[in-house]
């Protein structure tokens, strides 16, 4: 036995002074410490997955209280109809982009009456507005035989409760509420109720719909997200507070306008002083003189409410409100009296690029789809499509969205005739930043050229470049407007 284990420590290498001083050295996150002064702070941090935390009943609290708030508060419904508004504007042009132009204006126009008759950018604008109170937008394609147009495809908008499965039938693996899923996370069929749940008479009945014929739009903020929240959801705590401290000023000054003065005295503690009776109210005339008694005198109250900060906690809720949605101060208050030229335009910067995302995500969610199908139903119909034009899905085109106006105007013109001097922009571009075709636009300043020429009218001459010394306005330069 001992023989054996002096073999084993024989055996076992000895290590030398270099290993010996090797030490493991551990780090540590401050965020990641819990405390007694952050416990509190984090008690409702999880690790839920993103379908698990935007359960059914989540977004069904989430939604009830953005839209009470959007309906009951001024600027949450501001907020709101500004961003759809800006989004989708008087709604989305098509242009194709194939070789033969007179096919491509033939079907512009046809997909432009098409559009017109079911009032596709009211729609695009509702979806806006449900996606930022309710957090996601469905609309149906379906077929509409009542339309004026050869194309009977339409548009039937559905509210987000109603995407849902009310029966307890097993759904298959990967299902998420009213959303059945393929092994690849594709959606493959929706479950839609047939009646709204808020409906005073209301069955459980649903339609299992393809998910070709659904459209689908939301923001994933997580990976695997399959349904969508409020855009305004880390802003509605912050609605609550706005309201409360716009009623609390207005208490506190009508709590001071209820009364009209009150006495008091000097005297000490049982000194000298006529009896008044405690709180009893004193009748006063319109400018009248009055004689208190003896020791005693009145004052006016004063409305104590802070009545100076007001102004600025609004500023700054709503500068924090507006914040998850990319929006700039000036734009969610719909006052731009504090900005100046610089400032306006640096802080629209960020809202335009937001906007233009949003609007690329909407023709890739929603845009591309309806003219896949409108092209798929309008091929049926004889002489609407031309002939041997190829394949719908080969098709280049491009949509047009409303443009932002400048600031200034003669500013603007000089920096397009300097961009198209030097060749660094073309006249597509100029005309996509105002959301114009810019063939349709020469096209009919073609005609407006000729039409003056026959009618001897003089030529416009062409509009005098900026002067060299002009200069950038500076900061003190106020806003004329917010479109900067």
């Amino acid at each position: 036995m001992l023989r054996w284990l002096s073999k084993l420590v024989a055996a076992k290498p000895r290590l030398g002074k270099e290993a010996r001083a090797v030490r493991l050295v551990r780090g540590r996150y401050d965020a990641a410490v819990t405390n007694d002064d952050n416990r509190r702070h984090w008690a409702n941090a999880d690790g839920l997955s993103a379908n698990a935390a935007n359960s059914a009943e989540v977004r069904r609290l989430l939604r009830n209280r953005a839209r009470y708030e959007t309906a009951n508060n001024s600027y949450a419904r501001g907020i709101v109809l500004t961003l759809a508004n800006d989004v989708v504007g008087t709604g989305a042009r098509l242009q194709l982009l194939t070789d033969n132009a007179e096919t491509n204006r033939q079907i512009e126009r046809a997909f432009d009456a098409w559009a017109q008759a079911i009032g596709l950018a009211e729609k695009l604008r509702t979806m806006r507005i449900a996606r930022a109170t309710d957090g996601e937008a469905f609309a149906v394609l379906t077929s509409n035989p009542r339309l004026t147009t050869d194309v009977q495809l339409d548009l039937r908008l559905i509210e987000a409760e109603q995407v849902t499965t009310p029966d307890l039938t097993p759904l298959a693996s990967g299902a998420i509420d009213g959303i059945v899923f393929d092994r690849f996370g594709n959606p493959v069929e929706y479950h839609v109720l047939r009646q709204h749940p808020g409906e005073s008479v209301f069955d459980r009945d649903y339609d299992r719909l393809p998910a070709e014929s659904v459209l689908h739009w939301y923001r994933c903020d997580r990976p695997g997200q399959a349904r969508g929240i409020p855009d305004i959801m880390p802003a509605l705590p912050l609605f609550a507070q706005l309201r409360r401290f716009t009623l609390a000023v207005l208490a506190a000054a009508e709590t001071a306008a209820d009364f009209a003065g009150i006495l008091y005295t000097d005297a000490p503690a049982n000194g000298e002083a006529d009896a008044a009776e405690p709180f009893e109210p004193i009748e006063l005339e319109k400018r009248a003189l009055v004689t208190m008694p003896g020791g005693w005198r009145m004052d006016q109250m004063k409305a104590e409410q802070p009545t100076t900060t007001f102004g600025e906690f609004k500023h700054e809720i709503l500068n924090e409100i507006a914040r998850c949605l990319n929006m700039p101060f000036n734009v969610a208050a719909g006052n731009s009296s504090g900005y100046n030229y610089a400032s306006g335009r640096l802080d629209h910067q960020t809202y335009f690029k937001s906007v233009r995302v949003e609007q690329t995500h909407l023709e890739c969610v929603i845009l591309d789809r309806i003219l896949s199908a409108w092209l798929d139903e309008a091929a049926l119909v004889p002489g609407l499509l031309p002939s041997g034009s190829g394949p719908f899905a080969s098709w280049p085109h491009q949509w047009f969205w409303d443009g932002h106006e400048h600031v200034d105007p003669a500013k603007e013109a000089s920096a397009q005739g300097t961009r198209l001097a030097n060749h660094t922009t073309t006249l597509a571009d100029e005309y996509a930043r105002r959301g114009q075709d810019w063939e349709s636009q020469l096209r009919q300043r073609s005609k407006e050229l000729s039409l003056m020429t026959e009618l001897g009218l003089s030529l416009p001459q062409g509009l005098p470049t900026a002067p060299t010394t002009d200069t950038e306005p500076t900061d003190e330069d106020e806003v004329p407007s917010r479109a900067a």
